[in-house]
Order: structure tokens, then sequence, then C-alpha cells
């Protein structure tokens, strides 16, 4: 009986998760009640639930995770500063000409609030109110216009800055240091935030190439579905339009460089950086002349209610580990993973494989708090790189959003979109989008460079 315990804890928080009830009460919940029925019979030491309140205090005085409140600050600032509006405008004029100009437009922008934001749900619901129905307008195929607005936003997952990877990072460097003691080495390496930023660059900005590759594909062998804005209804491409672009453009880059150009150049920490893009966001907001106090409240009390609810996924996780740890759930994950077949590619697989179903039913925080705290020691105990398994646990994580019934880029897209935009076209439409992420992933594990190349460039 106390062998299926934890196996018994990780089936019961599924079952209520999709009974539909809170995931941090679901979490914390469920491990209590597990917890006293395990002390009832004998198969539970209580001293594992005394370690929680020294857990807790770590979370609440985490520096890295301070990070969180300040990403979140500077992406719903920058939703409301009509910075997306703008460019959205702006590049649909730079790339109307061509036949999926719209499209291209749509994940170029969502590759600068990416850059910009970090948040995905405010950048589809931005887009999709701003861009689809200029997009359906346009006699573009409904399921071509939702799946590239879906697969746009959730390059917030891995181009940095990226809350993911803050809270990706965090985790990653608790489960390496936890393999390198398990190993023996008493002055373990670490792995930051930092580390992931830089590593997730390039995948991320191939995935981009991925998108616009794909709208391309439409635009030679499906022309109809993604037309080209009418000749007559283009403005010239004279001085004053350039003009229009640079100042469009210039702000955003710019706050990009100031948060990872002080990440890259080892002038701040993920952390100071993170504070120089809040305050980078006001200025923005700022110039836009979108800041007042009204705006200013409205967005300090949405980035507590998304940092509130982050941090209590957190807490809720730390209880479900402790009591998973405390039913001898670890060392059975460890048994299982080393003794499978294909030794550390069958265990990756394997992982990556679970992580990907999971992401049809549950969203990527409950993932990287439940999942890697779990998975992770024992993968990076096989040595694997720190950053490259980071990546691409992020970019499996990404397809979480995209992937039918429980989606959140889809259910995002789906509150605004127009009646006559039905969600089996939404559906269809991200599938080519899962296939890019799943066959970037492929090339992650074939081309581990792709992560840790620029990592070791930067700190070489």
């Amino acid at each position: 009986m106390a062998e299926l315990m934890p196996l018994l804890l990780f089936l019961a928080v599924g079952a209520v998760l999709l009974l539909g009830y809170p995931v941090a009460l679901s979490l914390g919940g469920t491990a209590l009640v597990f917890a006293f029925i395990g002390e009832w019979f004998g198969l539970f030491d209580h001293a594992f639930i005394d370690a929680l309140p020294n857990r807790i205090y770590g979370v609440m005085t985490n520096q890295t995770l301070i990070a969180v409140p300040l990403f979140v600050f500077m992406g719903v600032m920058l939703e409301r500063s009509r910075v997306a509006e703008n460019l959205l405008d702006t590049m649909a004029l730079l790339f109307g000409p061509m036949r999926g100009g719209l499209g291209i437009s749509v994940t170029l922008v969502g590759m600068l609030l990416a850059a910009s934001t970090g948040i995905v749900g405010a950048t589809v619901v931005t887009m999709g109110l701003l861009s689809l129905p200029t997009m359906l307008r346009r006699n573009y195929d409904p399921s071509v216009a939702a799946g590239t607005i879906c697969a746009s936003g959730t390059l917030g997952q891995i181009i940095p800055p990226s809350i993911v990877l803050v809270l990706l990072g965090d985790v990653l460097s608790a489960a390496y240091q936890q393999a390198q003691l398990d190993m023996g080495i008493f002055s373990p390496d670490t792995v930051s935030v930092g580390d992931l930023f830089i590593g997730a660059l390039i995948p991320g900005m191939l995935l981009v190439g991925a998108y616009i590759g794909y709208m391309l594909g439409v635009a030679i062998f499906r022309p109809a579905a993604v037309p080209a804005i009418p000749a007559a209804e283009r403005p010239e491409h004279d001085w004053r339009f350039w003009l229009r672009v640079v100042k469009v453009l210039l702000p955003p880059f710019g706050l990009i460089v100031a948060v990872l150009g002080s990440i890259l150049y080892g002038i701040a920490t993920p952390t100071e950086a993170a504070s120089v893009g809040a305050v980078g966001a006001l200025l923005l907001a700022a110039f836009q002349r979108q800041l007042n106090l009204r705006t200013l409240t409205a967005v300090v009390r949405q980035t507590t209610v998304v940092t509130s609810m982050v941090f209590l996924i957190f807490i809720g996780a730390a209880v479900f580990s402790l009591v998973f740890r405390g039913f001898g759930g670890d060392e059975a994950v460890t048994d299982f993973l080393t003794n499978l077949p294909g030794g550390v590619v069958g265990a990756v697989a394997l992982v990556m494989l679970v992580m990907f179903l999971l992401g049809f039913i549950l969203d990527f925080i409950e993932i990287t708090f439940v999942v890697v705290p779990i998975v992770g020691p024992v993968l990076l105990a096989m040595g694997l790189d720190p950053v490259w398994l980071g990546v691409m646990i992020a970019i499996n994580l990404q397809t979480s959003f995209l992937t039918p019934p429980f989606g959140f880029s889809l259910f995002y897209l789906r509150g605004v979109a127009p009646p006559e935009v039905t969600t089996p076209q939404i559906y269809r439409g991200v599938l080519p989008f899962i296939v890019l992420q799943l066959l970037m992933l492929a090339a992650l594990a074939l081309f581990p460079g792709l992560a840790t190349w620029l990592p070791d460039a930067v700190y070489s």
C-alpha cells in the first residue's frame, strides 16, 4: 500500500483539478488529506509537514521571484499603453502588400510583445481584439487567422523576459543543486534565470522564423486564404511612412534592449532588469499619454491578482512536494527513470511526453511547480545540461497553451473572437503551430547547442 501512495496522490490531484477546484487549493488540500491518512495508518512521517513553514518562508524571501511582479507590472502597463495597437497598425501597413502580410505582421508583433511583456493572455487578447476583425475583413481564412494569433501570443513563453523562464529558472536551480548534492558534489554549480533567458533566445527566434515560414507557405499554396491588402487601400511608402515606422518601433525596441541588454552584458541580474522594464513601461505609457492615476490603479490591481495567484500556487505546490517526498515518491520516480530502457534518452523522451500530455489539462505553472521538482533532480543527475533541459521544458510547456481542449490561448481568443469564428476553426488553426513547436523541440533535442552555445559564448 505504501508504494502506491505517491501514485494515488498524483491521480487524486488530477481528479480534483478536473472537477474545477482552484489549482493551489487542490494541490495543498489534497496533499494534506493524504498526509493525514498516511499518518493515521503509519505510512507518513509528520516531520515533513513540520518543514512547511521554512519552505514557505523560503518562497516569500526568494530574491529571484521578485522579478515576477515586476515583469507582470511591465506587461500589464504595456497592454494598457496602446503600444500593441500602434505596432499592429504600422506593421500591417508595412507588410500588407504581400500575401500573408497580415499574418507575418501579427507574428512579428507577437514577438515584440513577447520580448516586452512575457504575458501570453494579454498578448492574445490584445491581438485578438485588434487584428482578428481586420484579418477577417481582408478575407483571411478564419482558421489561419485564429491559429496565427494564438500561436504568436504563446511566444511570450519562450522569448525572454518570460515569466515561465523566471519560475522555471528558480525551480531548476534548486533541482540542479539537489542533483549535485546527491552525486556527492558539495560545492555545486548554479544555473540562473539569466542563463535560461540567454539560452532561450536562439530557439525563440527560430520559432518566430518557423511561424513566418508557415505563413509564406500558406501564401504560396493557398493564396486565397491569406490575400494581400488591395493597392488602393495601401499608403505610399514615403519618408513620412518610414518616420512613423521608426517612431512606433523605437520605444518597444528600446525597452527590449534595456531589459535583455542589461542581462546579456552583466550589468543587471534578471530581477534588477525586471525593475528596469517596469520603469521603462511607465515611461512608454507616459510617452503615449496613457499614464494617469486610473490606469496606474488598474495596473497595480491586476499585477497584485496575478502575483498572488502565482505565489499561492507555489505554496500549494510546496505542500504537495513535501507530502509526495514523505511517501517516498521522489525515490520511486528516480528508480523508475533510471531503469528505463534507453537510459537518459528514454528518460528525457518519457518526461517530455508526460509534460506534453499534462499540458492538455494543466497550466504551465502547475507543471512547473509540481512535475519539474520531481523529475528535475533525476534528469540532471544523469548529466544533462540544465540550460538545455530548461529550454526544452519551456518549449514543451509552450504547447500547453495551444493544445485542445484546455489550451489557455484558445480560451483567451474564444472570449474576444466574433461569433462567426467557431471553436472548431480555432482548434484547426492551431494544429500546424503545435506541429512546428514539436519540430522545434525535436531540433533542440538533436542539436543541444541551439540552447547552450549562446550562454557559453556570453559567459566564456
